[in-house]
């Protein structure tokens, strides 16, 4: 490969495990030149998201097939879940891993959105990176209102998509594709199960809501768990870092009595991140990243090979 993207969509599914494998399936089966990195699904939250690593042409691809194979399988008109979506496949971010640099990226999302609305008659929003105006950078924005408001939504000529018809697709919504930086995704889970709670916390750790510059939160409520959870995006984790998140929401929790029970990170986290907790939490007084033995490994079986 002349160069590393990593791919990171996000379906509306998340319960049906034979949909999942289908979808994914249909994107590995589409190029031999892409590697599926990580899958996870999560059932309250009624959603998967999967983390390729491939080029530019293979990517384009093989999300083609997964969207396609997402079309003929999901209905939105009956699902439901926790997690705002907009469409089947609802998210589709582009990032810059080696070898290529964000306008790569964004060149990609754009070739995407064109060839997904030609061939699927399926509305196309860019964000972030690939965004044709800066109302439309921040994905929340374009979710806006979800699947049932989008087609109100798109009536206003603001709101027209940059690829594809001017009315959503009846059963798949409509696709936001785009170009961005690592995203952390972390979820912190509360000895609750009042979602109200967890919103006041994600209130008050998120951006829009006078928290920190590069969070984003949702309160959620897990019902098979019966636990209220605090659903963040974290999208430069080297300005906030996760250890500082996850001590404000402790801090938050205890002012209401509840305890944090534990948290999870879905899909991959750059190692940065990690490393970065474990040098907070151990008081260690130098980077700990040139001490980490896989990474030794590494770099000796690349020196050998190069």
């Amino acid at each position: 490969m002349k160069s590393l993207i990593e791919c990171v969509p996000n379906i509306s599914e998340g319960r049906r495990a034979e949909v999942v494998a289908a979808i994914r399936d249909a994107a590995l089966g589409a190029s031999r030149d892409v590697l599926l990195l990580d899958s996870t699904s999560d059932p309250d939250h009624n959603r998967s998201v999967f983390t390729f690593l491939g080029d530019g042409p293979a990517l384009v691809d093989a999300m083609t097939a997964m969207v396609g194979a997402a079309v003929d399988r999901i209905d939105l008109r009956t699902h439901r879940g926790a997690h705002p979506r907009l469409g089947a496949v609802d998210v589709v971010p582009f990032v810059p891993v080696r070898g290529a640099s964000a306008a790569d990226c964004v060149r990609l999302a754009k070739e995407l959105g064109a060839r997904l609305a030609e061939r699927f008659s399926l509305p196309v929003f860019l964000y972030e990176d690939a965004a044709t105006s800066e109302e439309r950078r921040n994905l929340a924005t374009i979710r806006k209102g979800e699947f049932e408001g989008l087609g109100e939504k798109m009536a206003d000529p603001a709101w027209r998509p940059d690829f594809g018809p001017g009315e959503p697709h009846p059963t798949a919504g409509a696709t936001v594709v785009g170009a961005r930086t690592f995203l952390v995704a972390y979820n912190i889970n509360l000895g609750t199960s009042d979602k109200a709670i967890a919103d006041r916390i994600a209130k008050a750790i998120r951006h829009i809501g006078g928290g920190y510059r590069y969070v984003k939160a949702m309160g959620v409520l897990l019902e098979d768990r019966k636990l209220a959870q605090v659903s963040i995006n974290m999208t430069n984790f080297e300005r906030t870092p996760l250890h500082r998140v996850f001590e404000t929401v402790r801090s938050e929790a205890e002012r209401h009595g509840v305890s944090i029970v534990g948290s999870e990170i879905v899909g991959l986290v750059p190692q940065g991140a990690l490393l970065a907790a474990a040098e907070h939490y151990l008081r260690l007084e130098a980077d700990p990243g040139g001490q980490v033995l896989e990474n030794k490994l590494l770099d000796l079986a690349f020196q050998r090979n190069g």
